[in-house]
């Protein structure tokens, strides 16, 4: 229960448990547990320990398959209580009892002689989303299984081993949603109690908004069911591309992406934008050629760059925040990167933007022109690079773009 307390990671706490029973005189040669979490990715986390040698800890699972349950899963001692409601299950295998569940069969082959499941249910007030059980299986070797008082034992002790456990994956859960919903650097802030409404700081930093190609058209053409994978695919390169540079992600809107990159030093927050975009432009080119090679519609990504002062921080109502940027700042990128499509380009970047970073970083930058953001009262002066390509939608006409805009007004 200490350990729970001081937030040690559940497979810790197992292999505490069955150090501590073993050191009490309650022998386990092999011990599992399993709790159901909240996760995008996997839906439930295992854990193992083995007194006598070493073995994988810890185990994550996927989603199950629309068609079915996991063989394994629905082998396992632990489904057959789920599935029946009980709260133990007991295998005195020196007595000739069936090996009929996954593990157990094995462990009879190893030498086990008794072997007990047990499920501990967590009534609708304590559980959150699928946690609402913890499942936990217990073997040993002892000539004559496990004896009555150890069986006891058990059942009075498991329920503290069971507690800790949920203590730890609840707290993981939080982090976990928070992390996924508002992106790593905002999660962090409110997890450390930042939540306070209005709460906000002044920060510099390079501004990156994106959108996809030509999104609109592909969504009216497509069939519907592929659209959220489309998105699914297009939004992983941006986002992947945007945390490996060092940015962060703040906001998705449908196909658009606002994310910011901050530091000390302007150069560098500018610099890693632009890494940023030179890994999204190698993570789209191999999606194209694989969504292409699939029969799949692909598209490209719109980006404005931008840089200047934000506030960042929590808005909105008592009841409902959002932890974010604001600032004309913020709405000026998002009014760069919808220009990317009259002005036929991929990439723009506004005049504070090119700057601040180094040639080096901009071979080719070319200016072109100064252009009226929805909004904004003055014309900026927006940048490129001159080996900027059209997305493969788009091809460049002999118009310059200042008539390629008035066409599209």
């Amino acid at each position: 229960m200490q350990s729970g307390l001081k937030g040690l990671p559940e497979e810790d706490l197992l292999a505490g448990f069955c150090e501590r029973c073993n050191a009490g005189g309650l022998q386990i040669d092999r011990a599992s547990a399993v709790m159901d979490t909240l996760h995008p990715v996997y839906e439930r986390r295992a854990y193992r320990w083995d007194r006598s040698r070493w073995m994988q800890r810890v185990f994550e699972f996927g989603f199950a398959d629309p068609g079915g349950i996991p063989s394994d899963w629905q082998r396992s001692a632990f489904h057959y209580l789920k599935r029946t409601g009980g709260t133990q299950l007991r295998r005195r295998l020196l007595n000739g009892d069936p090996a009929d569940f996954f593990l157990v069969d094995t462990m009879k082959r190893d030498g086990f002689t008794d072997f007990i499941a047990t499920a501990h249910r967590f009534d609708d007030p304590g559980a959150i989303g699928g946690i609402d059980c913890f499942f936990s299986q217990f073997g040993t070797r002892v000539p004559d299984g496990f004896s009555e008082a150890d069986e006891q034992a058990l059942r009075d002790l498991l329920p503290c081993l069971a507690l800790a456990v949920k203590c730890v994956v609840v707290s993981g859960v939080a982090s976990t949603i928070a992390k996924v919903y508002l992106g790593e650097g905002a999660a962090n802030h409110v997890l450390h109690g930042r939540i306070t409404r209005g709460r906000s700081e002044r920060i510099s930093a390079a501004l990156w908004f994106s959108d996809l190609a030509n999104f609109t058209r592909i969504s009216d053409t497509v069939d519907p069911e592929e659209i959220i994978p489309m998105l699914n695919d297009y939004s992983d390169a941006v986002i992947s591309s945007i945390e490996e540079a060092g940015g962060e992600v703040l906001k998705l809107m449908g196909d658009g992406t606002l994310a910011i990159f901050r530091g000390d030093v302007a150069s560098r927050t500018c610099a890693a934008a632009l890494h940023a975009r030179a890994l999204l432009d190698k993570r789209l080119v191999a999606l194209n050629a694989q969504r292409s090679a699939e029969g799949r519609p692909v598209t490209d990504v719109y980006l404005g760059l931008h840089v200047g002062d934000v506030f960042y921080g929590n808005i909105g109502s008592q009841d409902r925040l959002d932890f974010t940027v604001i600032g004309p700042a913020v709405n000026e990128v998002s009014r760069i990167a919808s220009l990317c499509r009259p002005l036929q380009r991929k990439f723009l970047m506004s005049a504070p933007f090119a700057a601040i970073v180094s040639r080096s970083q901009t071979h080719g930058l070319q200016s072109i022109g100064s252009h009226v953001l929805r909004g904004v009262s003055r014309a900026q002066e927006l940048f490129t690079m001159a080996i900027e390509n059209a997305p493969p939608e788009i091809r460049m006409t002999s118009a310059e773009p200042g008539a390629v805009l008035a066409k599209a007004c």
